[in-house]
């Protein structure tokens, strides 16, 4: 009984939405790092199908609905961006000389790790796109010859770090520029780290979806001659 009900699409569709939406909640009336909603609802999510035994592929029957949401979704980032198409403009050479450089520095350091610790060629190759959202991730994962399933898997952890993680480092480092907290925080954690961005402000949600584009070019560009130079592959 419990596998046919957890195999229609509304279980995971529904269960999805309503956890996410008690962390919406939680996160409104705590306002901490890690009451992060995606972080909550991954948690609580992992728990319930983890303690009921029940299988994953019979949740993402309903869950790839909220999959399929990502295209559309990342796309839909770009309203924020052209109401502040002047400040694009006003700073085009610093935004795109700070996400070239962030790209690169970022490819590097993905690629030394994945040396030091002994990565296999195919896990290694699957997590260079980490910073990446995931509708570039997987085209980027799948052309480097990497397994799209573990890409997906570090991207969302790194998504949710930056959420947890973004404001408490931007206050440390005392960045109150709204222009650099926003590419900062899309050009690190993608969409998810787009959405604490627009929790910022305007301007700073708008410069993080800009940062994603233009993230994902870089890596395009940067992430193949990385793993040629440094790991020979």
């Amino acid at each position: 009984m419990l596998d046919l009900i957890t195999k229609d699409p509304l279980f995971g569709l529904v269960l999805t939405l309503l956890v996410f939406m008690i962390g919406v909640r939680i996160n409104e009336n705590f306002r901490k790092p890690w009451t992060n909603p995606l972080l909550f609802a991954t948690v609580v999510i992992i728990l319930i199908l983890s303690l009921a035994h029940i299988p994953y592929k019979n949740y993402y029957v309903g869950g790839s609905i909220i999959n399929d949401l990502i295209a559309p979704s990342t796309v839909a980032l770009g309203i924020p961006l052209y109401k502040t198409f002047h400040l694009m403009k006003h700073h085009a050479r610093s935004i795109g000389f700070s996400i070239a450089a962030a790209a690169l520095l970022n490819t590097i350091f993905t690629a030394l790790c994945a040396k030091f610790f002994g990565l296999s060629r195919l896990a290694s190759l699957s997590i260079f796109p980490k910073s990446v959202t995931t509708a570039m991730a997987m085209g980027i994962s799948d052309k480097m010859h990497g397994v799209e399933e573990i890409t997906v898997v570090v991207v969302v952890a790194t998504g949710i770090l930056t959420s947890v993680l973004g404001r408490p480092l931007l206050k440390l480092f005392r960045i109150k520029d709204p222009v650099a907290q926003g590419v900062a925080l899309g050009g690190t954690g993608h969409a998810v780290g787009t959405g604490t961005a627009i929790e910022l402000g305007k301007v700073q949600g708008a410069m993080a979806a800009l940062s994603i584009g233009v993230t994902g070019v870089m890596y395009v560009i940067f992430a193949p001659l990385v793993v040629r130079l440094i790991l020979g592959y």
